[in-house]
């Protein structure tokens, strides 16, 4: 008869259980990772840095005020104006203040006259 050594047949199943409980792990602290974010996000206490919610530039809505509209729904009324709106019309109308004052003040350095000049026949 031929003898066959168990130790081959130790060693395979040795190696499949390293394997599988290499897998496990795996699976487990994958498993971990993801509880761990899960509590991380779920949790209000969470004072992470990163978690923190920032608005960024997200100024101009103000939800305690009063309610903003557009310069065209309510122009007699600033105060209710959006405030890009209110920027606007604010630049524009110092614009035209200065340009008409420049104008105004500098009239006769612009003006040439034109000298008519008969044909002759």
């Amino acid at each position: 008869m031929l003898a066959v050594s168990p130790f081959p047949i130790c060693l395979v199943s040795l190696t499949l259980s390293l394997s599988l409980i290499k897998a496990m792990a795996t699976v487990a602290a994958a498993a971990a990772r993801r509880a761990a974010a899960l509590t991380r996000l779920s949790s209000p206490q969470s004072s992470s840095p990163h978690l923190i919610h920032r608005r960024g530039l997200a100024g101009a809505a103000d939800p305690h005020g009063p309610p903003r509209v557009n310069i065209w729904q309510d122009p007699l009324s600033p105060s209710k104006w959006k405030e890009e709106h209110f920027v606007i019309a604010s630049l524009s109308g110092w614009g035209l203040l200065f340009f008409s004052g420049y104008k105004l003040f500098s009239g006769g350095k612009d003006k040439k006259e034109e000298k008519l000049v008969e044909a002759s026949h």
